[in-house]
């Protein structure tokens, strides 16, 4: 049974293995990839690699989740200022730090994200989608007029998990039909239409009532 890391030591060996994960899954994908490779890369045996995971599908757990590690670690310090936004450029924004995110080292997890949409990678999705919708949250305290958006629990959800299936799935094109800009354009635009015809439709509610 592969034991836990503990030791910095151990926990280093692991992180080197993920490390390795991610360079041989962009190069080679999924299927080609082994763990002859994986240790090879990590600089390891294959049987000190067992001592840590009993296959390559548990690397490749372990690099799913330390994707989305990465991703609410990359959006955890932007918040204070994305709140502060108008909801438009907080989307284009966070669609770009996202997109700057995937294209590090020479495209690795653009690469390595196109793969794994193969095996179900929005398993892992549970944290990216709780902090999305506490931003959400955050952003409605900070601009309160957006409050006049009726069924936002609602809508919350729809804009949140549409937006991260239209992203996934642009992700696993190898020739999307539209840039990433374009894309982040089009749901940054989505959503503020939505919002703004939200706002003035309760408005003009409010000044009826006001006239009876």
């Amino acid at each position: 049974m592969p034991r836990k890391p503990r030791q910095k030591r151990s926990r280093a060996t692991v992180d080197a293995i993920i490390e390795a994960g991610f360079i041989c899954v962009a190069e080679k994908g999924t299927d080609d990839t082994t763990t002859r490779h994986i240790a090879d890369k990590a600089g390891i045996s294959v049987g000190s690699l067992y001592e840590y995971f009993t296959n390559k599908e548990a690397i490749y757990d372990a690099m799913n989740q330390r994707f989305v590690e990465e991703v609410v670690a990359m959006i955890q310090p932007m918040m204070a200022d994305l709140v502060r936004m108008k909801i438009t450029e907080m989307i284009q924004t966070l669609l770009k730090s996202f997109e700057i995110l995937l294209r590090r080292n020479d495209d690795r997890y653009l690469k390595c994200v196109r793969h794994a949409m193969r095996v179900d990678i929005k398993d892992y999705m549970g944290p990216i989608t709780k902090i999305l919708a506490e931003l959400v949250m955050q952003h409605l305290m900070h601009h309160p007029e957006n409050m006049r958006v009726r069924n936002i629990p609602t809508m919350t959800y729809i804009f949140i998990n549409g937006g991260i299936f239209a992203v996934v799935r642009h992700l696993s094109d190898p020739n999307p039909p539209i840039s990433f800009d374009e894309l982040a354009q089009g749901l940054s635009d989505m959503v503020g239409h939505y919002v703004s015809q939200e706002r003035q439709l309760m408005e003009r509610a409010e000044s009826k009532m006001g006239q009876l």
